[in-house]
């Protein structure tokens, strides 16, 4: 049995198919026309006969003892095909992408609110919500942690205790001696992903023990490792398929409703659809990690930095999750894009009794980048230097080494970031309309308090997973018959990934035809997480790998088909061809039959941290990113308007520009929503404001002019050169905004996201 999508449209609404690019060029998006006029699936869209509904019971409790729970009232009520809880897990009850510390259905005890006691299968969404209005489920209160500074020393909320983690980075000496000394306390708020399409899934079983599960994420094999030991069943008994996915972030990395659908899947014996109400989706999934941050740096009257000293406390919410690894990263970025021979910072992940923290654009880098970039400018400020200048005397280069001792081996293009940024156009210096006031047209503006600033912002991180990880991509390329069919295991989740696949297919074989066969656990390995601005260098990376195997394994049969050797062929750009200009095929057309090659792909090398120091060659490779913002600030009303952000970014090579400028925009604007408006309120343990009427995004109105210049260095073993962009940045895009509020208002900020009170109470 296998789902159906429930949107269906005719070809009839599609635009006219323009002609197939290469890398390079920018190129449409083959999903785009059917996401924007409803043809696509997405998760929330599957179907299959005889399809029940699954819903969650979950605490209203950030902590506290589960006394008992009475199912039998929900077992009476018409339509209810399944009801179960911790008892009826089959397999292990516990998962987690780091370690298996997160129960799938709580037992003895929750710890925190919205955690999952029970689920629930019916044959109508309102009668499952019936079922879970008849659960009676019996709680004793226990005290909750909430603070992330009381945590390391509170009573242990988990039998792995607080700490989650703690990295120090120690290189040189803190002698105290520097002629400018600058110190200050940061603190970045909790920010939610957003993404479009709360968590959904259908769990399908297979009739003979096993499960089928078509589902939004991130990682189709990370869910797969933590999902068949939790249904005490083999791999190969659990097949997971790449549902349309709308958007992520970070926050489908982790389990939601995985495990939960195929168990009451397997249990009824039909399939079991599941999705999450949006009021739901905060707390079912994770969110970046609030952060408070202290700092001190060192410098000589000149503004070049001496030494760097920070403590880094990031709340990891009740489960693990990447906080070890959202830790280390904090730690690695801790001192932003600058040479600083001196160093001494720890960076410390705890438990507490609110939601999980986990994976978000930026991966611990953002909170670091807001504090360190707010000290460059109070740096340059007391150096008697401009933000710009400060930035450039200090910016790393190729050659240098990292606060871990690594050698800065790639182009590494700070200044020339910094530089492009600084070299657009400003706006016109004064509000052309009403409509363009902070408080835009509802006359509450006086024009006379309203302030301009601009801030600049420099950040880099890591590409790629680092710290050993064994990172490595599957890819399969068959061609037959003129097209290729790639299959890989990458999620698409908007980042562009289904395009640049086909590009670098057509740029490598001289095709036009390229198909991507749907991503499943079943048809091939590993493709690793849709994270960590990796899948272009990654799956793009074995992708080419496969198909240049299949061009010299097709040049090989073109020299045998005319008599000569092998090496007397170039493939290049998709073509065969002999010096003399005699022999001159694409690859496809000289191919003899099918050709099928699948490979294996993996990046460099790299080490652990040596725990004490700090010290070791812990990235793959790094992607740079400075922005400028120019806002307009009403003092009175405490409003603020973004008015431009001009942006310089290492791109490597951009492989599909549009696409490139497009993960750029998106990143910037999730630095703006930080910046100025994005925060999960929090009140002892419990999220006030779930829902999109009271956590607030910026829409295409809170949106400025942008422009961006793509600083196109090649990196060497990377696919045509290209880098990662999706997370970059949403590094300095928060600290340049926040930088020019403070050029506007004189004002210290320390804290994001400024909300309007913080400036007029500041000021008052």
């Amino acid at each position: 049995m296998r789902p159906t999508a429930g949107a269906h449209h005719t070809s009839a609404t599609l635009a006219p198919p323009r002609p197939a690019s290469r890398v390079g060029e920018s190129a449409p998006r083959p999903d785009g026309v059917p996401k924007v006029t409803g043809a696509f699936a997405f998760s929330s869209d599957l179907h299959a006969d005889a399809m029940l509904w699954g819903r969650t019971l979950r605490s209203p409790h950030p902590h506290a003892r589960l006394v008992s729970v009475d199912i039998s009232a929900a077992l009476t009520i018409a339509g209810v095909a399944a009801v179960l809880t911790a008892e009826d897990v089959p397999g292990r009850n516990a998962y987690g992408l780091t370690l298996p510390d997160q129960p799938v259905l709580a037992h003895d005890v929750v710890r925190y609110e919205g955690e999952p006691v029970a689920v629930v299968a019916a044959d109508h969404p309102e009668t499952a919500q019936m079922a879970l209005d008849a659960i009676a489920v019996e709680y004793e209160p226990l005290p909750a942690v909430t603070d992330p500074e009381l945590a390391a020393t509170a009573a242990a909320i988990h039998p792995d205790g607080n700490v989650i983690h703690t990295v120090p980075i120690r290189r040189g000496a803190i002698d105290g001696a520097a002629e400018v000394v600058v110190e200050g306390r940061y603190e970045v708020g909790i920010q939610d992903q957003a993404f479009l399409g709360p968590e959904s899934g259908l769990a399908v079983p297979d009739g003979a023990g096993g499960v089928d599960l078509y589902v939004a994420t991130q990682g189709l094999h990370q869910d797969l490792v933590q999902v068949a030991p939790c249904l005490g069943l083999t791999p190969d008994e659990v097949r997971l398929h790449l549902a349309g996915t709308g958007g992520a972030f970070g926050a489908r990395e982790d389990l939601s409703m995985h495990v939960h659908a195929c168990m009451l899947a397997m249990r009824t014996g039909r399939p079991v659809k599941m999705i999450y109400q949006r009021d739901e989706s905060f707390v079912g999934h994770v969110h970046r990690h609030p952060a408070t941050m202290w700092y001190r740096h060192h410098a000589t009257a000149e503004g070049e930095l001496v030494a760097v000293e920070g403590r880094i406390l990031l709340d990891g919410g009740a489960y693990a999750s990447t906080s070890a690894y959202t830790v280390a990263c904090s730690a690695r970025f801790a001192c932003g894009p600058y040479r600083v021979p001196n160093v001494a910072v720890e960076a410390t992940g705890v438990r507490t009794n609110n939601p999980p923290s986990g994976a978000m654009r930026g991966f611990g880098v953002v909170q670091v980048c807001f504090a360190h970039e707010s000290q460059m400018d109070k740096l340059a400020a007391a150096c008697g230097l401009s933000p710009l200048e400060i930035r450039l005397r200090n910016a790393l280069r190729t050659g240098d080494e990292l606060v871990t001792g690594q050698l800065l081996d790639v182009p590494a293009p700070v200044r020339e970031c910094l530089e492009a940024a600084e070299a657009f156009e400003l706006p016109a210096p004064t509000v052309a309309n009403d409509y363009a006031l902070p408080g835009g047209a509802g006359r509450t503006a006086d024009r006379r308090r309203i302030r301009r600033g601009v801030g600049y912002a420099a950040g880099y991180k890591n590409m790629a997973y680092s710290e050993g990880y064994n990172d490595d991509t599957r890819a399969r390329c068959r061609l037959e018959d003129g097209a290729v069919t790639i299959t890989c295991a990458a999620a698409e989740i908007g980042q562009g990934f289904v395009t640049v696949a086909g590009q670098i297919a057509r740029s490598t074989l001289g095709v036009e035809d390229v198909v991507l066969a749907t991503p499943s656990t079943a048809t091939i390995g590993p493709a690793g997480s849709s994270a960590a601005s990796r899948q272009t260098v990654m799956s793009g990376g074995a992708i080419e790998k496969a198909c240049r195997a299949i061009a010299h394994l097709v040049r090989q049969t073109v020299a045998n088909r005319y008599g000569i050797s092998a090496d007397l062929l170039a493939v290049e750009d998709g073509r065969i061809t002999s010096s003399d200009g005699w022999i001159d095929l694409s690859v496809a057309e000289a191919a003899d039959g099918p050709v099928e090659v699948e490979v294996r792909h993996e990046h460099r090398p790299t080490a652990p941290l040596d725990p004490e120091t700090g010290q070791g060659d812990a990235d793959v490779s790094w992607i740079f990113a400075a922005h400028r913002a120019v806002v307009d600030v009403d003092l009175d009303l405490g409003l603020v308007r973004v008015v431009q952000v001009t942006v310089g970014q290492d791109v490597g090579k951009a492989l599909n520009p549009v696409s490139v400028i497009g993960q750029i925009e998106g990143s910037t604007s999730q630095g703006i929503g930080l910046a100025v408006m994005e925060e999960v309120v929090m009140a002892n343990g419990s999220i006030r404001n779930p829902s999109f009427t009271d956590y607030l995004i910026p829409t295409s109105a809170d949106m400025p002019p942008m422009e961006v210049a793509l600083i196109e260095i090649p990196e060497e073993g990377a696919p045509f050169g290209a880098k990662g962009v999706g997370e970059t940045s949403n590094l300095p895009s928060t600290p340049a905004v926040v930088a020019a509020i403070r050029a506007a208002t004189g004002l210290e900020l320390p804290r994001v996201p400024v909300r309007p009170q913080d400036i007029v109470a500041a000021r008052s």
